[in-house]
C-alpha cells in the first residue's frame, strides 16, 4: 500500500503550488491575449474519429450477444 499513498501525496503537493501559483498565473492570463476560441464545428472535426469508431464498436457489441 505504501506505493499507492505516494502519487497521492505528490498531488497534494502539486495542488498546493497550484494554488501558490493561482495569483500568478491570473495575472499572466490578463497579460496575454485572450486565446482563440476553437470552435464547435472544430471540435466535433477533431472528435469525429472517434465518434464513428464508437459506433462500429456498437455495432460489434449487438452482434456478439
Amino acid at each position: 500500500m505504501a506505493k499507492r499513498k505516494a502519487p497521492a501525496r505528490k498531488k497534494a503537493a502539486k495542488k498546493k503550488v497550484a494554488k501558490k501559483k493561482a495569483p500568478a498565473r491570473k495575472k499572466a492570463a490578463k497579460k496575454k491575449v485572450a486565446k482563440k476560441k476553437v470552435t464547435k464545428k472544430k471540435v466535433a472535426k477533431r472528435k469525429a474519429p472517434a465518434r464513428k469508431k464508437a459506433a462500429a464498436k456498437k455495432k460489434t457489441r449487438s452482434k456478439r450477444r
